[in-house]
């Protein structure tokens, strides 16, 4: 279901990337969704499939696919399994549940960065140039203040940037020489030329979050508005055939600013560490991080924020670790891991992303996105992304979720889908899934709390999962092959979780389409704890029919499970 996902533009073999590009597949749309679900992933020469075409109104039928994904042959597939032995243990470590920080703690970020002692890089030097010159382990200090970024940071092996001085990294430029015009003031000769259309919007009519500048107003992020008409105070509209920026409030007395350096550090070199750097106001295409990790990475206590796409992102990044950053307010999502193996996100507040208006029900938006990758995400406070809150989806292998807060996001708390091998375990999960917007819904359909999407292997296990749209939502649904064969529904236990259903439409169950019937035993509802609002209440579906309690119970789920009343 929902989304579309990364595709490797990566210069591999290279010890320095030299470009820094999407990586999330960017051919995916509406129009090609339906096609790429009947398309093995092997064929699509690195581009992920397309997960959903957008939903029609309305709850589907009960045992057939909703209309707008009623897409794959009507059969049931002949593969029955996945065939691929469980990475190891040394592949995907079970964490040791380290201390979840608060979102406004100073247990993350900055704050938390330490001392720096090395070469000493200040505002105004041109930082590349500084690294350049310099060989591979040497350590960079930046010191306070504001460092304009230019040109992408391109560090080498082992090399350190830091700062113990909070120092800012930005990739915008000022806007200074403005004109007033009627009802909004104008500056001219500061946009690039115009670029071609990328992502998924929440406003499809619009359709200008893919357009990568942003302008701050005092620091203020502005919104962007589709033409100078709709300009207004706090707003901002950019003509890139006049080369005009046109702005909504009186910029005299003020400092504006625009995002213009697409990417802030990238690098294929391995062991780079990144510590105590606030990374702001890139101007990264969607599905492009404003901080791209290599191989073996370390970044940790910085503050990533206001980018115009991903804030961290993991490209080929295998063992990387990212642990207690602050990642906010980042105008798609927080953190992407693509293709890197045995990477730990571990600590890290990521909350507010997808400020600039990406599909919140099913594109890549919100916290975190993972694809064809492994490792563990453990300790964090992933909070009020406008989108899913974990997302593991296509292939990605030994997942382990742990030990995180996952609040009030607006779509699922977490979201596995099409992968496989998954641990889902002793994380709070609460106030998800409640988004209005295009796609959103409250159906079994449309997720819940935890959902899982036609994956194979996975469990979940001692969570707490309360007063989201749903509570558990397992899924089963047509979606093609891909590289362990058809990706199916299988092997899902549901075991010892305590989920709390108490209002509106919230329920737990299994839903399938025609074509990816779910067999007997396959998923295990088992020993869990069900807080209701009414034993009497029909808060459990199967395949289509509405179940209290007790019939719960009589279907043959969860037999020792434990049902309260509130």
């Amino acid at each position: 279901m929902r989304k579309l996902w990364f595709a490797a533009l990566i210069a591999a073999a290279l010890a320095v990337v030299t470009v820094a590009l999407p990586v999330i597949a960017n051919e995916n749309n509406a129009t090609t969704a339906a096609r790429s679900r009947a398309v093995s992933d092997r064929d699509v020469s690195g581009v992920l499939p397309s997960h959903r075409v957008p939903k029609t109104t309305g709850a589907p039928p009960a045992t057939t696919a909703p209309k707008a994904t009623r897409t794959a042959p009507s059969k049931q597939p002949t593969t029955t399994r996945p065939s691929t032995p469980k990475p190891t243990p040394t592949t995907t470590p079970t964490p040791t549940g380290p201390t979840i920080p608060t979102v406004d703690s100073d247990e993350a970020g900055p704050a938390v960065a330490g001392p720096c002692s090395g070469v000493v890089i200040k505002p105004g030097d041109n930082a590349q140039s500084i690294v350049n010159a310099k060989p591979a382990g040497t350590t960079f200090c930046f010191a306070a203040g504001v460092h304009r970024i230019g040109q992408t940071i391109r560090p080498k092996a082992n090399q350190v940037l830091a700062s113990a001085d909070r120092a800012v990294l930005t990739g915008s430029i000022p806007l200074t020489d403005w004109t007033a015009s009627r009802a909004f003031w104008v500056a001219r000769g500061a946009l690039p030329a115009a670029y071609g259309m990328s992502g998924q919007c929440e406003d499809n009519k619009a359709n200008i979050c893919y357009l990568r500048e942003q302008v701050f107003l005092d620091g203020a992020h502005l919104t962007r508005v589709a033409s100078a008409s709709a300009v207004k105070a706090g707003t901002f509209y950019a003509d890139y055939a006049a080369n005009a920026i046109y702005l909504g409030s009186n910029p005299a007395g003020h400092a504006v600013e625009m995002s213009k350096t697409a990417t802030a550090i990238e690098s294929g070199a391995t062991g780079v560490v990144v510590r105590g750097l606030t990374i702001e106001h890139f101007a990264s295409a969607p599905q492009a991080g404003a901080l791209v990790s290599g191989p073996g990475w370390k970044v940790t206590a910085n503050d990533v924020r206001w980018n115009h796409a991903v804030g961290v992102m993991l490209v080929q990044a295998n063992n990387t670790k990212v642990d207690k950053n602050l990642i906010h307010h980042n105008g798609q999502l927080g953190l992407g891991q693509y293709s890197s193996a045995a990477a730990a996100v571990t600590r890290n507040v990521i909350s507010s992303n997808n400020t600039d208006g990406f599909w919140i029900a099913d594109w890549e938006s919100g916290g975190i996105k993972s694809t064809r990758s492994s490792g563990t995400v453990s300790g964090n406070v992933i909070k009020a992304n406008k989108g899913i809150g974990m997302w593991a989806d296509v292939a990605d292998d030994g997942r382990v979720i742990s030990s995180n807060q996952i609040l009030d996001n607006a779509a699922d708390g977490i979201r596995y889908e099409i992968s496989r091998n998954g641990t889902i375990e002793n994380n709070t999960i609460s106030g998800n899934g409640f988004g209005t917007g295009r796609g959103s819904g409250t159906s079994l359909w449309d997720g819940g709390g935890i959902n899982i999407n036609t994956s194979s292997g996975v469990t979940v296990r001692g969570n707490k999962v309360s007063g989201n749209v749903n509570g558990v939502t397992i899924q089963s649904r047509t979606r093609g092959t891909g590289p362990w064969g058809t990706y199916l529904l299988r092997d899902i236990s549901v075991t010892g979780n305590t989920i709390e259903m108490t209002g509106g439409t919230q329920a737990t169950g299994m839903v399938q389409n025609s074509g990816s019937p779910i067999p007997a035993g396959e998923v295990v509802f088992s020993g869990n704890k069900y807080v209701l609002d009414a034993l009497g209440a029909q808060r459990f579906a199967k395949a289509g029919t509405k179940l209290t309690a007790a019939g719960w119970r009589e279907a043959g789920l969860d037999t020792i499970g434990s049902f309260l009343a509130n």
